[in-house]
């Protein structure tokens, strides 16, 4: 049957070539995936500026939580932990240590023409990359060195003076010299270390310890000897290697879990619609010999050995496809990875990894798409009785193997209480969780029990198609309904691309929307004050309130937290986000009431709760509960106020004066104002004060809000790159077996037009079949997409809480409808070319 498999590829180049596409796209895309892990779980970010340190000592940035009663799990904390400064020393005394740099490192704004974001340090870390002086000298106080970048971009040279914004105020700076590194993108500055200090904020602690070893010193006994010379402080973590750029970009970790997490979604959800597309390819393409094989039948060959012979073949084009992908597998996955880290998901400075290793899951994958496929696509081809089967080759017969039934209805069954979940158990945006994957449960349902709800729905249309298409739509009508396993082969692609594209388009569009809505509702400010870089000055709050077109303000900063007493399961797995606010502004700038308790409270250790919250913790007012702040400090704080939260958002609030210390810049990162009457009196006021104040901004709501939409939706962008890799997996598989279809009945043409069918009946006809055939498709989709998007409805309170342009349908349709009638027509007219008789006789 090996033999009989070969020979077979060389003269059904048609539906090979559909089976090899299905499989080299889906094998590609799944190598792809492999990488885009692989790499997550490397994460590796070749230091930059710290290059030349040996070691790193950093705070401990992962908590341990609980996620249920027995199980728990490490998670990144949001806010960089510092080191006591103290620690300095106790390193520097480790046996095998040549030199130690307690490392300042805070945000800082060169101001201009425009403001250039810098990170600055003190002058002792420029030694670590290292930076050489291209002119001047080294900074003393009141002074700033300068990257030869930056001094660019700046417009100024050594001896001129500079505007430095930091840590929420700004100073002017006499330019010492500029200094040029290779291989250091980042904008850096450096002062001197007494200034340095200053402007960090946290004279008492240092942002890490750079470490050099001594020569001949051995790194695992220098690594012993500083965990001990720090045993009983904060846990420290040791990075070498390019391990140490995680330090000098702090997203990395977190980074690295998302692109793990995603690299495994969508290559799970690749390899299930590559079954499918190759199972309907390969079930198209053994239907379109459905007389070869009943004559293999009646001949004495056995259901095994057709099943060999035609799972021989798409082995055979298995191995083609698996050679194909190995070189595309990666470019694919280095595209995706530079949009991943163009949306700012991923750092830029991770290393794209992808070896030998993504390739093994990738060809396992391969294979079993290839067996499953083919056994699934070759069921129907197989399990005639050798009496019946050259009958068969002429009368389609009905029905489907009861393991593919019981398959579609465990699916149909899945989808159902998915369904239910989303609409009767979840509330609010969480609801996504189970309204994304029950489009695929119903879409894998569809698809299974296909020919049952193709035979359906083509009833259903077949008179309405004869009464507007005339004779051509009548003949096309009544082909469909004889050829229902065919038309479901064809519809099936239609339907997974038009479902996973309509349901998840506006599954995304309606979680961005509420999103942006739950925004703009809560915020009540009228203005917002900002700065160009490490924060705002609590200080100024005073002076804002004291403006006559003031009504109220309010400091503003915000981090996750996690709750350690009581224990909150829901929470922890993602932790709580919590708002710093003054109690003085909260009531007239955020759209918070308090049900018990007030608001005025949140002083200190304070905190006010979604009610949703303080209900899974059973605690109220006046009760303590413990937090881990986004820094890793525990804070014991009293409940002060309960409110009533946003289904989806719950956010629970604390004082600014408690929270921005925790969090990386240590100030707050905004001041909310509530104008007193006039708005545009208000704006002009704060213009007045940010002139006063360089480094200063300020922003009307409306820019605010339209500032955030824009991050949702450069946040959306990569699930949307994620639909569409799926959508044109399977709209590809829609011009396979649409050509293979059509391509294979030049017979039938031929008998049509020697009966006195003309060429332009033919084509007509098969205009109204392909679009027949789309528009089961789009149906069963619509279908599909509604399993989905009705019950998240719901959960958000009603239909009409779904959102998104209407344009995404109308697309979706148009998309499918065109592909359908192009690949139908192509191959038709293709087919026509030919004399009638000569077509008769192949």
């Amino acid at each position: 049957m090996g033999k009989l498999a070969a020979r077979s590829l060389r003269y059904r180049i048609g539906g090979f070539t559909a089976t090899f596409l299905a499989l080299f796209i889906g094998a590609t895309l799944v190598m792809a995936c492999g990488g885009l892990m692989e790499t997550g779980i490397r994460n590796v970010a070749p230091p930059e500026r710290l290059a030349g340190a040996d070691l790193l000592v950093t705070g401990d940035r992962t908590h341990e939580v609980a996620t249920s009663k027995k199980h728990k799990k490490k998670v990144p904390l949001p806010e960089r932990v510092e080191l006591p400064a103290s620690a300095v020393d106790k390193v520097r005394a480790v046996p095998g240590v040549r030199s130690v740099t307690g490392e300042r490192t805070f945000d800082a704004a060169v101001l201009g023409a425009e403001a250039v974001t810098v990170q600055a340090h003190g002058w002792e870390s420029a030694a670590l990359t290292p930076y050489a002086l291209t002119s001047g000298s080294a900074p003393a106080g009141g002074e700033v060195v300068l990257d030869d970048a930056t001094a660019r971009r700046a417009g100024v040279t050594t001896g001129e003076r500079v505007r430095i914004a930091a840590h929420g105020g700004s100073a002017a700076y006499r330019v010492s010299g500029v200094a040029a590194a290779r291989g250091v993108p980042q904008a850096t500055l450096f002062l001197s270390p007494p200034e340095a200090t200053r402007l960090s904020g946290r004279p008492e602690t240092v942002a890490d310890i750079a470490v050099t070893l001594a020569p001949g010193a051995q790194p695992d006994a220098v690594r012993k000897g500083i965990r001990e010379a720090l045993a009983g402080q904060a846990p420290v973590t040791l990075l070498s290697g390019d391990d140490r750029g995680a330090v000098e970009h702090p997203e990395v970790p977190q980074g690295g879990e998302d692109l793990v997490a995603l690299s495994g979604v969508v290559g799970g959800l690749v390899i299930l619609v590559a079954a499918f597309v190759v199972a309907g390819t390969v079930a198209l393409a053994a239907s379109q010999r459905s007389r070869e094989l009943a004559l293999l039948r009646a001949i004495g060959t056995s259901t095994g050995q057709l099943r060999r012979m035609l799972l021989g073949e798409t082995l055979m084009v298995m191995v083609l496809a698996g050679a194909a992908a190995w070189p595309a597998g990666p470019l694919v996955g280095r595209r995706l990875f530079g949009t991943l880290v163009d949306s700012g998901m991923v750092a830029d400075t991770v290393r794209f990894s992808q070896g030998w290793i993504p390739a093994m899951p990738a060809y396992g994958a391969l294979l079993l798409t290839a067996v499953g496929g083919g056994l699934l696509g070759s069921v129907r081809a197989v399990r005639a009785k050798p009496v019946e089967a050259l009958g068969e080759a002429a009368v389609q017969k009905p029905g489907l193997h009861p393991v593919r039934i019981a398959a579609g209805l465990l699916f149909l069954a899945g989808t159902v209480a998915l369904t239910l979940v989303t609409a009767l158990v979840l509330r609010g945006p969480v609801a996504a969780s189970t309204a994304g994957p029950t489009v695929m449960c119903c879409a894998i349902a569809l698809a299974l029990l296909g020919p049952w709800f193709a035979k359906a729905v083509t009833l259903l249309l077949h008179w309405p198609v004869r009464l507007l298409t005339g004779p051509s739509g009548r003949l096309a009508a009544l082909n469909c309904r004889a050829r229902t396993a065919k038309v479901a082969a064809i519809a099936t692609p239609v339907m997974l691309a038009s479902a996973i594209a309509t349901g998840n388009l506006y599954l995304q569009t309606t979680t961005a929307a509420m999103a942006d809505k739950a925004f703009s509702d809560n915020l009540r400010a009228d203005a917002v004050l900002t700065s160009a870089a490490g924060g705002v000055d609590p200080a100024l709050l005073a002076r804002v309130r004291a403006l006559p077109s003031v009504a109220a303000a309010s400091a503003y900063v915000t981090s996750t937290v996690h709750t350690e007493k009581p224990h909150d399961g829901d929470e922890n797995k993602k932790g709580l986000p919590l708002q710093g606010v003054s109690a003085e502004g909260v009531g007239q700038t955020l759209a918070v009431k308090a049900s018990t308790g007030s608001l005025a409270a949140l002083r200190g250790n304070a905190v006010a709760l979604p009610e949703t919250v303080a209900h899974r913790m059973h605690r109220t007012v006046g009760d303590t509960i413990t937090l881990r702040l986004g820094d890793g400090e525990r804070a014991d704080v009293r409940i002060v106020a309960l409110f009533k939260g946003r289904e989806g958002f719950d956010t629970a609030l604390t004082s600014a004066e408690l929270l921005a210390p925790h969090t990386t810049a240590g100030l707050p990162s905004q001041l909310l104002v509530r104008a007193a009457g006039d708005r545009g009196r208000l704006m002009a006021d704060l213009g007045a004060l940010a002139e006063r104040h360089p480094g200063l901004k300020v922003a009307g709501r409306e820019a605010v809000t339209a500032a955030h939409a824009e991050s949702s939706r450069t946040q959306a962008s990569v699930n949307y790159l994620i639909i569409g890799m799926l959508v044109a997996y399977t709209a590809l598989s829609v011009v396979n077996t649409t050509a293979v279809a059509v391509g294979n009945r030049r017979k039938e043409f031929a008998l049509q037009r020697l009966t006195g069918a003309t060429r332009g009946q033919v084509l007509r006809m098969m205009a109204v079949e392909g679009g027949l055939v789309a528009l089961v498709g789009l149906l069963l989709g619509g279908v599909a997409a509604a399993s989905t998007l009705v019950p998240f409805g719901y959960a958000l309170g009603g239909a009409g809480a779904i959102s998104g342009p209407p344009e995404i349908a109308l697309t979706v349709i148009g998309a499918a409808a065109a592909l359908t009638l192009a690949a139908t027509l192509i191959p038709t007219w293709w087919a026509l070319r030919s004399r009638p008789v000569e077509a008769a006789r192949a």
